[in-house]
């Protein structure tokens, strides 16, 4: 007999086929194996208790503080610690429930078997302008061209390319200028046929230069105000392009200047689904979410939505994630920007592993071989 610990973190799916377990077992298998922490905040103190006893009748619980029990505070926060068939039978408990519980179990039910992506792909960044935070990002000319050829060749499956620096305290420039520096690279793209060997995202916001991308092979727009513009919105919609809706409190010029959120993460969702809304009603079919690193966030927040970005697979859309050489790994471990690889890496294999499927990096080649060692890691 030989008995060994498996990791919390393997794909369980693929080591129960190798046993031979039936794909009946193994759908009830896994879901006894997920498991759901779920922070409830400002619940009716009886809600919570009678919440407590009907997890603890399916085997779950809930944490809450003292005095719940003796009700001697009004409203709770609590955990909730469920598997995934727990959390099943708890929303069918709660939905005939009184103290607002019936409410709380439409919520609960939206984590119920989340949507996961299995492919991670790699967004290499090109920068046309000459102030982006990090100067090894900045191509002009024909060195632009050779530069996301190399990123093709090291695995990107997406190139974003952006020509206004969004940098804390940059300044916005002109439509004009902004196409000024990022047509020739769209040109000698489309001429070139580049489009055909991997996915071209425009990060841009203005929708002259929108258009001009679109009618160039480009099919994502990566907006750093959301959808804010109907005119992006329109521009997306009649051509087929993926959105990608990016949270930022603020502008560039004043985003960090004492952000602040009520909760980070509930402020973060509730923003994206008023803008997937409204891309809807624009004929948008595909829309991917980025939480904005950086844009507006002091580093505890960042870290909560690095950390927490399972909650947003509810949303039922793809996640993306950029946290490159950004200054939170400098405010954890000081570093300048040319500096800040290892940081990025660990943040954003985190970020894949609570359920990021886009990495939006200026190290290709490092990210590509990271991932790879990672899934190998999980089997």
């Amino acid at each position: 007999m030989v008995v060994e610990k498996l990791s919390n973190t393997i794909d369980l799916h693929r080591e129960l086929k190798s046993l031979g377990v039936d794909g009946g077992g193994i759908s009830i298998l896994e879901d006894k194996a997920q498991l759901h922490l779920i922070r409830i905040r400002d619940l009716h103190v009886g809600a919570a208790n009678i919440l407590k006893q009907d997890a603890l009748s399916i085997g779950a619980d809930l944490a809450v503080p003292r005095g719940t029990v003796t009700a001697s505070i009004p409203r709770v926060d609590v955990v909730l610690i469920a598997t995934e068939r727990q959390l099943q039978a708890l929303v069918k408990k709660e939905k005939a429930q009184p103290f607002g519980l019936k409410q709380l179990s439409i919520e609960l039910e939206s984590f119920c078997h989340l949507k996961r992506y299995d492919t991670v792909s790699v967004m290499g960044i090109l920068n046309a302008n000459d102030d982006s935070f990090y100067h090894a990002s900045r191509f002009q000319g024909s060195h632009a061209i050779k530069r996301i050829e190399t990123m093709i060749r090291e695995g990107a499956g997406i190139i974003d390319i952006g020509g206004v620096s969004s940098r804390p305290g940059s300044v916005r420039v002109s439509a004009e200028e902004e196409l000024l520096r990022v047509a020739p690279i769209i040109d000698a793209l489309y001429e070139q046929r580049l489009y055909e060997k991997t996915k071209l995202s425009l990060d841009s916001y203005e929708p002259s230069v929108i258009h001009y991308a679109l009618e160039r092979g480009f099919h994502i727009i990566n907006d750093i105000t959301g959808l804010a513009n109907d005119e992006v919105a329109r521009l997306c919609g009649s051509y087929g392009a993926t959105a990608v809706i990016m949270h930022m409190q603020g502008t560039p010029d004043t985003m960090q200047e004492n952000p602040s959120y009520s909760s980070v993460i509930s402020d973060v969702e509730n923003f994206f689904r008023e803008r997937i809304e409204k891309g809807e009603t624009f004929g948008i079919k595909d829309m991917i979410l980025d939480c904005g690193i950086g844009f507006g966030k002091r580093t505890e927040e960042n870290c909560a939505l690095i950390a927490h970005q399972t909650h947003f697979l509810r949303l039922g859309k793809k996640l993306l994630v950029g946290a490159s050489r950004k200054s939170m790994i400098n405010a954890i471990s000081p570093s300048e920007s040319d500096e800040r690889l290892a940081g990025t890496l660990a943040i954003h294999l985190k970020a894949i592993e609570q359920g990021a499927t886009i990495i939006r990096a200026h190290d290709v080649k490092e990210h590509v071989q990271a991932i790879n060692v990672w899934k190998a890691l999980r089997g």
